[in-house]
């Protein structure tokens, strides 16, 4: 990957709905060049889609909070079955598995702190293997869904 490949990621980070020709001529590449390296960009991986980035506010979905998983350590297929489980809560938008303890961080979107308080008792807390849960209530986003830096 060169400097121009990191343009062209850069640009469509910003404008993922930018036309071949707007994108070619962002980068300063005739259309033909710049289609192809865009094809393989998405060929090899490096571009994994396009989506609009959605306003949870603007679907009712205004209360977020950060979940701290600690599993018990049983066995491998625990934490086949924990991450499998948590891909299937739609109110979990974000899951990394960590390094350290606690062992996960989940990104949870809601309506309000009840609708909260009920995933958490009927869903969360009840994701296998799980021995602790924390967690702590998003205040305000500062950076949300910033390009990645070329």
């Amino acid at each position: 990957m060169d400097a121009l490949d990191r343009k062209i990621l850069t640009e469509l980070q910003l404008d993922g709905r930018l036309t071949i020709t707007e994108l070619a001529a962002r980068v300063k590449l005739s259309v033909s060049p710049c289609h192809r390296r865009l094809r393989d960009l998405e060929r090899e991986g490096a571009i994994r889609g396009y989506r609009a980035i959605v306003d949870p506010a603007a679907i009712g979905l205004d209360f977020e909070a950060l979940v701290f998983a600690t599993l018990r350590w049983e066995d491998p297929d625990t934490v086949t079955a924990f991450e499998q489980a948590v891909t299937a809560i739609p109110n979990v938008t974000q899951a990394q598995r960590l390094f350290g303890e606690p062992d996960y961080l989940l990104r949870v979107a809601t309506t309000d702190l009840t609708a909260f308080q009920q995933l958490y008792d009927q869903q969360l807390a009840r994701l296998p293997g799980v021995q602790r849960l924390n967690s702590t209530l998003v205040m305000k986003s500062i950076i949300d869904s910033r390009p990645l830096p070329e």
